[in-house]
């Protein structure tokens, strides 16, 4: 039967069943409900609306589709209600005398006239306002919690989006849903289609349309780095992804330009004028790039000469810089903003070193920073000086709920000279942060390998800069880190120059091990991480890094971490059934996470960022605990647990700045653009000790020669010829 109208009752759960039952005030009886129901606490009083349904195997049960929160009208319903912990100083006692005196009015009472509470012995009128704030607080998160629970939206998440709109939730929601895409992390495209489906919306809205266009630029940028795409390109993204005709939004792209929701620019290109549209978040940081650096490369004084500072450098610390290294540290001395690229053992941290080392002489404060935790970890041991992450230093502080610097362009660092590494990794976002903090007059540094792979974010930092042609670029080519006998790094810059790498036999450090399956691949690679290598090198598994260029295949990242965390943890305490992780795994973080509060003895602060590795130390009812490798220990409820993945093998592109003492990388065929010379590299270059490929000749020799990297859309060096053009105009 169907039930007309509203009908008012009492939730509970059974701890037996593990059943919500019902009470319902026409009849009682017990029964399983399903549909929009959410989680709800013992004695709590609902309005719902549904019909009862026939299950082939539960029997009747009531089909819940609209939940509303309701307060009870019984005395003792209201004495519960009002003793329950939702109304601060209100303990039982309290609640009986209130009801005593006001009986089945108690709640009309406190809503419209508070002030009465004050005629109940013990309250008084400030108490009284007190309880009535509560009541309607309480209330309407209550309703909201409800309403987007009722919509398959998750507690932490609902609370997010109540926190945004408070009383105004629900009419946001209902008038456009496509709004929490937009305005609330953590809520996708997806996420809202499926709320504003439940809400009868038309697939045609502009709403949606112009979700679906946000949409397909975020992807773009999450999975091709992308922080602009063509007109053409974005309009068949959003139409696949929209279910609908490019042409549907001809009309629509320009209308969200004027609306200040897109940003579009229309570029000279060798096929004529081209028009980029890009979030306008993107689109602003990679102008804001473009300014600064242009000011910070006419900012740079007269040329000095530092050819003795040179000498005492190399006579003390009996290191001798070859012409290329001795050019690349003038140049980068007189310019703002200058670039130093190289491959592995051309001596970028040598010159960075003398960098730190002329400053000290001159009395300069030199800054080291890097773009993750790994990248600057290396610096700082390879320096001797201390060098941060880029967010470190620059003080982000997400205590409003959103990423703030204490160094920006109100307050900028400390700093004559900001050196910094890895700069490839750099994603648009941090790269602007960090240009907003240096000061007036500051030399900046870039450092990085041109040939290694881009940032895995949006932007293409170090490519972009090179190729404008507007900052002085020194290239080292000459490889002085190299031990005798040693193939890693020589064959690092063979691949580079697309030659096959030298396989010796009696090879001390760079091997390869033949084999011709996915699945022998992944046999082998579980056998040398567990035994051979930990023999032959006399280290640790957790020395080890497995490296795939495959996420999904029989032996890429998924399928190793598999087999791996059985061979090496198969014993540690899981979370739960069908959840992988278990006490003692090697685990990474997949985003940047500003909020995620972390502690490292007494120190606390928030921030964990993708690519972070540590280890599970304890998982307790559901909430996982991890203790990073820099000593700082995070805990991921069932939430945050989306974050964490398996970190026996990783891809490629997560080990980016990191350096581990031995790597095997799995190689296997498909993969098609992705296998690429670029990747191979990069994957060869992570190694310290010794380096393993594991794979057929075959897919090493397509790797080797094929040097096609995928378009990565951006904008930057368009934006830095731009700002050097207006520069030049205001000065002439």
């Amino acid at each position: 039967m169907t039930i007309e109208g509203s009908v008012q009752a009492v939730i509970f759960r059974s701890e037996e069943s593990g059943y919500t039952v019902i009470d319902f005030l026409t009849e009682s009886r017990n029964v399983t409900v399903v549909g929009c129901m959410p989680e709800i606490g013992e004695g709590e009083y609902l309005k719902i609306e549904g019909k009862w349904v026939v299950n082939a195997r539960y029997g009747e049960q009531f089909k819940a589709e609209e939940v509303s929160f309701s307060a009870p009208a019984d005395p003792e319903g209201l004495v519960r209600f009002l003793s329950g912990g939702l109304f601060e100083g209100v303990g039982e006692a309290t609640a009986r005398n209130i009801v005593s005196k006001f009986g089945a009015a108690t709640l009309d009472i406190i809503e419209r006239a508070p002030v009465r509470l004050s005629e109940v012995p013990g309250i008084g009128k400030m108490r009284a306002q007190a309880i009535a704030e509560s009541y309607r607080r309480n209330a309407e998160m209550k309703n909201v919690m409800l309403f987007l629970q009722g919509h398959s939206v998750p507690l932490k998440l609902a609370v997010k989006i109540y926190e945004k709109y408070g009383a105004e939730t629900e009419s946001a929601v209902r008038e456009n849903p496509y709004r929490l895409s937009q305005e609330i992390d953590g809520v996708g495209f997806y996420k809202a289609d499926k709320i504003a489906e439940a809400l009868g919306f038309d697939r045609t809205s502009e709403f949606r349309l112009a979700a679906g266009v946000t949409e397909a630029l975020r992807e773009a940028g999450k999975q091709g780095g992308h922080t602009a795409l063509p007109e053409e390109e974005l309009a068949r993204r959003a139409a696949s992804l929209l279910g609908c005709g490019g042409d549907v939004l001809e009309d629509l792209l320009p209308r969200l330009v004027l609306k200040g929701e897109l940003g579009v620019h229309t570029a000279d290109t060798e096929s004529g004028n081209v028009r980029y549209y890009a979030l306008g978040v993107n689109m602003s940081s990679e102008k804001s790039v473009a300014a600064r650096l242009i000011r910070l490369i006419r900012g740079a004084g007269k040329d000095e000469d530092i050819s003795k500072e040179i000498d005492v450098f190399e006579k003390t610390s009996s290191i001798y810089l070859d012409r290329t290294q001795r050019e690349a540290l003038v140049s980068a001395w007189n310019a703002g903003v200058s670039v130093i690229t190289g491959g592995p053992g051309t001596g970028k941290t040598t010159i960075i070193k003398c960098i730190t080392e002329l400053c000290a002489a001159k009395g300069l404060t030199c800054l080291l920073c890097a773009p993750t935790g790994r990248a600057a970890k290396r610096l700082s041991e390879a320096t001797d000086e201390d060098a941060k992450t880029i967010h470190r230093m620059l003080g982000l502080d997400m205590s409003s709920g959103k990423p703030v610097y204490k160094f920006n362009e109100n307050r900028p660092l400390k700093a004559d000279v900001i050196v910094a590494d890895e700069i490839s990794m750099a994603d648009i976002y941090i790269f602007s942060a960090l240009l907003k903090a240096v000061p007036e007059g500051a030399k900046l540094i870039l450092v990085g390998d041109k040939d290694q792979l881009p940032s895995v974010s949006p932007g293409n930092i170090l490519a972009d800069i090179i190729d404008s042609g507007l900052i002085t670029v020194s290239t080292l080519t000459e490889i002085h880190r190299q031990e005798e006998g040693s193939l890693i790094v020589v064959n690092a810059h063979r691949i580079n120059d697309g030659e096959m790498p030298l396989i010796r036999n009696d090879s001390k450090d760079f091997f390869f091990d033949r084999r011709y399956t996915p699945e022998d691949v992944l046999t082998d690679i579980v056998s040398l991480v567990t035994e051979r290598l930990p023999r032959y090198f006399h280290v640790s598994p957790s020395d080890i890094q497995v490296l795939a260029p495959l996420k999904r295949s029989p032996a890429g990242v998924e399928a190793l971490n598999a087999a791996l965390q059985n061979a090496l943890n198969p014993y540690g305490e899981k979370l739960g059934a069908g959840t992988e992780f278990r006490i003692g795994d090697k685990v990474m973080h997949t985003v940047n996470d500003y909020e995620l509060e972390w502690r490292r003895g007494s120190e606390k602060g928030a921030g964990v960022y993708n690519g972070d590795v540590g280890y599970i130390t304890s998982i307790v009812r559901g909430t996982v605990t991890v203790e990073f490798e820099d000593g700082r220990v995070a805990e991921y409820d069932s939430d945050a647990r989306d974050s964490l993945m398996l970190a026996y093998a990783v891809s490629v592109h997560k080990s980016q700045g990191s350096e581990f003492p031995v790597v095997v990388l799995s190689l296997t065929p498909g993969g098609g653009a992705l296998l690429n010379k670029n990747l191979l590299y990069t994957a060869v270059t992570r190694a310290k000790n010794a380096v393993v490929l594991v794979g057929s000749e075959a897919t090493l020799k397509r790797m080797v020669s094929n040097t096609n990297i995928q378009k990565r859309y951006t904008l930057l060096k368009e934006f830095l010829w731009e700002a050097d053009k207006k520069a030049k105009l205001l000065n002439s």
